[in-house]
């Protein structure tokens, strides 16, 4: 071999195996998604990378409310028939999801879509009083049968409908992180919106995590040094607008069909960011009290809530 098809060689090796932080973002599930990783070369990076983006593509197909073909618009078109026999993967998650709803005693409610689809933030359009009280009556986890045994689902009501947005984000985040385990990845962040997964730290220090300010963009209220965890947010800044003086926000109470108002936001820690998806929105509808009360009962989650008052409150992990 001569010394200039060596130097070429060893060029390409190099270039391949520069261990670096690599990162990228993207636009799925109507959300940002930031991906970043360290590497121990460009061709595992890539692959990495390639990974999440694919990933999370495919559970966006799966559960999307705005996809036709996908197996959650299946499910709302059918479901209400005849008992649908549906994935896996799907069935476990709405396995969770009435988990949450039990837990929080129905503050977290999938159901919610029954009125959910009446509001348009972008037109700043909202349900009539006469059209609330009618779709009220279709928000009951309870009207989703589970059927363990033969993995099919079933709405016990004509009008019931189902949105896996509180809960779906944080989904496609843990299968991330597990697609970056399996190849090899020790240290990682994946973020979609408001939740956020964290593999490892940042090669011997912790993840810099910033909960931004409900009422300003560009402050973060508070900065957490993080690893190996993962960290939701749920704000009444994500999608809504004004009305003489009163904000409708995406986050609806099951009780009201109506947005809730006690608190601007809620971060929830915890190893699961499926869980702590659904969690942050089962808090900020409790409001702060019993909010606190349903985190401070699950052993490895803490909850950050800012109220109305823009009042800082901690779990009591968060406080010793």
């Amino acid at each position: 071999m001569g010394k200039t098809t060596m130097a070429i060689c060893m060029l390409a090796f190099s270039s391949l195996s520069h261990a670096d932080w690599y990162s990228e973002q993207h636009s799925i599930m109507g959300t940002n998604i930031h991906i970043e990783l360290w590497a121990e070369s460009e061709g595992q990076a890539h692959q990495g990378l390639a990974a999440v983006v694919a990933e999370i593509h495919r559970i966006d197909n799966l559960m999307s409310s705005y996809k036709t073909d996908s197996e959650l618009s299946r499910i709302n078109r059918e479901a209400a028939s005849a008992p649908m026999l549906v994935s896996d993967e799907m069935f476990e998650l709405l396995q969770t999801a009435q988990n949450i709803s039990q837990r929080s005693h129905g503050a977290f409610d999938i159901t919610f879509a029954s009125a959910g689809f009446l509001y348009d933030y972008r037109q700043h359009q909202k349900p009539t009083d006469a059209q609330l009280q009618h779709a009220i009556r279709h928000i009951n986890y309870r009207l989703v049968l589970l059927d363990e045994a033969k993995h099919t689902v079933y709405f016990n009501h004509p009008d019931v409908k189902i949105d896996l947005g509180g809960i779906a984000k944080g989904h496609a985040v843990d299968q991330a992180l597990e697609k970056l385990r399996a190849l090899g990845i020790e240290h990682a962040l994946v973020t979609a919106g408001g939740d956020t997964g964290l593999l490892g730290d940042k090669r011997g220090k912790p993840w810099i995590v910033g909960i931004r300010d409900p009422r300003n963009r560009d402050r973060q209220a508070v900065v957490l040094p993080l690893e190996n965890i993962a960290l939701s947010t749920s704000g009444d800044y994500e999608r809504f607008f004004e009305e003489n003086g009163v904000r409708y926000h995406h986050i609806l109470s099951p009780k009201t069909g109506q947005s809730a108002h006690e608190v601007q936001s809620v971060s929830i820690s915890g190893p699961l960011s499926t869980l702590t998806d659904g969690l942050s929105t089962a808090v900020f509808v409790l409001g702060v009290q019993e909010g606190m009360d349903l985190i401070n009962r699950i052993p490895g989650y803490e909850a950050i809530i800012m109220d109305s008052e823009r009042r800082l409150h901690y779990s009591q992990g968060l406080q010793r």
